[in-house]
């Protein structure tokens, strides 16, 4: 005869996993919202307040279109490993021209930011392109003259 009939009988628990199913679902949404809370954006725009008219001949044209560039790299589109910056891409544009322009009275005109990336599986390619005109002021314009 078995010993066993008419008693309790222990229960094994097969899937210890459950007892520790929330402390982990807690876990990974923690873990989720931290790595989503990592992301920043912004843009710095400064202004020097001077005050300029650009009429008449006290300006010309250095450079139409030019242009500078930075390109950065996000493992998984999100892990930054190089950011690009509007820093590098300013000095790239400066660099477009061919010519030094230290010392120079130059300025951009018609200035634009483009922002823009390539998303692919494992990783992005986020990239910054600066366009604007470079100028170079002459001195002051030239008033017509009253007779």
């Amino acid at each position: 005869m078995d010993s066993t009939v008419g008693r309790y009988k222990p229960v094994y628990d097969h899937q210890p996993w459950r007892k520790y199913h929330a402390k982990i679902a807690v876990a990974l949404l923690l873990t989720a919202a931290l790595l989503a809370g990592c992301a920043s954006s912004g843009d710095f725009h400064q202004s020097t307040g001077t005050n300029v008219s650009l009429h008449g001949n006290n300006y010309k044209v250095v450079k139409a279109g030019a242009r500078g560039q930075s390109v950065g790299f996000y493992l998984l589109g999100f892990i930054p490993i190089v950011r690009p910056n509007y820093a590098d891409a300013k000095s790239n544009l400066y660099k477009s021209v061919g010519k030094p322009l230290e010392g120079r009275s130059v300025a951009l005109a018609n200035q634009t930011q483009d922002k823009s990336s390539l998303y692919l599986l494992l990783f992005s390619i986020p990239k910054i392109v600066v366009t604007a005109d470079i100028i170079e002021f002459n001195g002051a314009p030239s008033e017509p003259e009253d007779k």
